[in-house]
């Protein structure tokens, strides 16, 4: 039986990331926190181990008593990561320090696996071009316009620039699912009669659902062709932020919604004000400055061909799909 650790396994798409190597065979080692929660890992065939990232030396330590006892992990997915922050500088520590913590730990320990895969993100790219709206290429440059993609990319290029073992880079665009909070509000509010899109010029944006995402890293994993890759992620469809949010209308079955497009200067003013108000709670908020730069970029278009040539990757979820199961899966559980 092939093992693996997944890092960040108690989060939204950690939790379908233990799914799919669950159902694939995997003695499984969940990379959680003892204060996160475990109530999307509940299967007993889950391990546990909480990693020390903060400390190198403490980590390598942990490591190589593992390596002795339960050998080493065939696969390591580090999918642990922050997304908000009341401290942009907490992105660099958790998202690019603790990366590299591991990375080298893995090697110094002897911990070393066949292959290590990062779940990074489309936004290490920053803005494409909002004027023909061509693909974001992979041979663009990467130039992130938030303090999360250039914490994501200070990673990525820690693993690329490691000579111990094989990786693969995974870059999704828009995750939604079961359980995902962020496009849960934007859902939400809908079902309250009311849809809010930022910007005159509509976004141009592109998904992935979480079980498909799942899906692309076992791909990438399990090819033993596929070495030292980066991809973009995405079903292949595009959308506009108004075609998405009358997607949800219809799902819902919701007769009556006020759609708005809300200028940039007021969505910029409420971003600010939300961060602000973050601060002084010691919360992280949903609406904030670096928030402000996605709301912003236009153009979310990814080029998939790579994905699809090397992976033979189709998606098994259309966003409409993906959108009429997660919302029966909020509904379910009393979200909405």
């Amino acid at each position: 039986m092939k093992s693996i650790l997944i890092t960040g396994a108690s989060g939204f798409i950690g939790g379908f990331l233990v799914q799919e190597a669950l159902r694939r065979g995997y003695e499984v080692w969940a990379g959680v926190r003892t204060t996160s929660s475990r109530e999307n890992l509940q299967d007993k065939r889950i391990h546990f181990i909480d990693l020390h990232y903060e400390d190198r030396g403490l980590l390598t330590r942990q490591l190589k008593d593992f390596a002795a006892r339960q050998g080493t992990w065939q696969y390591v997915i580090h999918n642990a990561g922050l997304t908000k922050t009341t401290d942009k500088r907490n992105f660099f520590r958790v998202n690019a320090t603790y990366t590299e913590n591991l990375l080298e730990s893995l090697e110094a320990s002897g911990c070393k696996p066949e292959k290590f895969l990062l779940m990074s993100s489309l936004s290490t790219y920053g803005r494409g071009d909002e004027k023909t709206f061509r693909p974001i290429s992979l041979d663009d440059p990467q130039l992130p316009n938030t303090a999360y993609g250039e914490s994501k990319l200070e990673a990525e290029n820690y693993v690329r620039q490691q000579p111990y073992f094989p990786y693969v880079i995974l870059r999704p665009t828009g995750v939604y699912g079961p359980g995902e909070k962020d496009y849960f509000l934007d859902i939400k509010s809908i079902q309250s009669g009311f849809s809010f899109v930022s910007g005159l010029t509509p976004q141009r944006i592109t998904f992935i659902y979480v079980k498909d995402l799942a899906t692309v890293a076992f791909l990438a994993l399990e090819n033993a062709e596929i070495q030292n890759k980066h991809y973009f992620v995405a079903d292949g469809d595009v959308y506009t932020d108004e075609s998405f949010a009358r997607m949800v209308q219809d799902i819902l079955q919701k007769k009556h919604v006020w759609h708005a497009r809300i200028p940039m200067k007021i969505v910029h003013a409420a971003c600010f004000c939300s961060e602000w108000l973050g601060r002084l709670q010691k919360k992280s908020m949903t609406l904030n400055t670096d928030k402000y730069q996605i709301l912003k970029q236009r153009n979310w278009i990814c080029d998939i061909v790579p994905l699809q040539k090397d992976l033979g990757f189709t998606p098994a979820y259309s966003l409409r799909r993906g959108l009429e199961e997660s919302i029966a899966w909020y509904k379910e559980k009393g979200w909405l």
